[in-house]
């Protein structure tokens, strides 16, 4: 981040937390009333047998899409429509449903839901997951095209879901005001999650700014250290400010942010969801990796304690990279020695180019509708 931090981590904690129960007190409906901070004790990350997951939304479908396997990871498409007069709705944006099984034990969780409930709630009738069976929801980061759906999905099916079931967030960045640089030194609206309607709903919303067990199965990475090479690609503005409620209250400040100014999204609080797959390794689901994939799978191994890396799955945000930069991110990706590699959403085709021609035996293309199988 650019400029000085003014405050000690300890000390932001503690502020945001007082200004949160004083909103608690005097917003409606429940207002900020339902936010837990998550413990910063260190995790031990759960083993699980298996591990799918299913691609609710993603960029593209290909209707010809066969199954494969690499390195003992399976792919196939998910099942056709009943109704011819459906189809798959592709968007830009990313939702995944991922169910994990120990022994007889088995937990489904949501991580992000995409760009808008159309297109999500569509995509979950034709490919029949149960949303019923959702013990725990994730979202990445504070972008549109990864929470834009989570209202409409809770609208229809939060009384299908645990009555005290919980959002784990990567922290309170996750809920600023973000905008997109229209050019000419202006900007357009991008949108705010707003804790405020998921208070509505009953949604408890779990800041994990450190390392969380999420049901016994899953554990995040916490906030993301940047040890290697990457750096922040362009992509959209942020305004730190609360206004009744909407917003965030910047827990991390800097000197241009103190001003009031409207400065380069760093992403603060994103966070990835990872599996300790048994015999196989880890695998680190990040959903737009911002802060760098390298980035995010060294803080993974590190709070995990695992080093062998199964499967590094997800978006990238490597299709707006120079060909230099995605060269030289490609061979540290090399240095984890993954076994496979699966891009979503925002890697870009200039991503799967590189992986074809530096690490052909690696890469797994996946599709809308798809189904990711590890350890089975």
């Amino acid at each position: 981040m650019q400029g000085k931090i003014t405050m000690t981590d300890a000390t932001r904690r503690r502020e945001f937390l007082k200004a949160s129960v004083a909103l608690a007190g005097a917003t409606a409906a429940g207002g900020l009333s339902r936010i837990e901070m998550a413990s910063g004790a260190p995790i031990q990350a759960p083993v699980v047998d298996t591990l799918t997951v299913n691609v609710l939304v993603d960029s593209s479908h290909d209707l010809f899409f066969k199954p494969s396997q690499v390195h003992g990871v399976s792919i196939e498409p998910g099942p056709r429509p009943k109704d011819f007069r459906q189809i798959l709705h592709n968007q830009w944006g990313l939702s995944l449903f991922i169910v994990s099984q120990r022994d007889s034990e088995e937990r489904s969780l949501m991580l992000d839901y995409g760009y808008s409930p159309d297109a999500l709630l569509n995509n979950i009738d034709i490919l029949e997951v149960d949303p019923g069976k959702v013990s725990a929801l994730i979202i990445s980061h504070g972008h549109y095209d990864h929470y834009g759906g989570l209202i409409g999905f809770l609208d229809r099916y939060r009384d299908q879901l645990p009555l005290d079931v919980k959002l784990y967030a990567g922290g309170e960045d996750n809920f600023c005001h973000r905008l997109s640089p229209s050019g000419g030194g202006q900007f357009t609206d991008f949108g705010t999650l707003d804790r405020r309607e998921l208070a509505k709903r009953r949604v408890t919303t779990v800041l994990a700014e450190t390392p969380t067990v999420i049901e016994g199965h899953a554990f995040t990475t916490g906030r993301i250290k940047r040890t290697s090479v990457e750096k922040v690609l362009p992509n959209t503005f942020v305004e730190r400010k609360m206004e009744d409620g909407l917003g965030c209250d910047a827990s991390h400040y800097t000197t241009a942010e103190l001003q009031g100014k409207i400065v380069p999204d760093e992403h603060v609080h994103e966070h990835a969801t990872c599996f300790h797959v048994k015999d196989k390794g880890l695998v680190v689901i990040s959903s737009c990796g911002h802060v760098g994939i390298v980035n995010t799978v060294r803080q993974a191994q590190e709070v995990s304690g695992v080093r062998k890396v199964h499967a590094i799955v997800g978006g990238f945000h490597l299709g707006p990279a120079p060909k230099d930069y995605l060269d030289t991110v490609v061979v540290e990706i090399k240095k984890l020695e993954p076994d496979v590699i699966i891009p979503m959403h925002c890697s870009g085709s200039n991503f799967i180019q590189a992986m074809r021609e530096q690490m052909p035996d690696s890469l797994i293309v996946t599709t809308t509708g798809s189904r990711i199988t590890f350890g089975a």
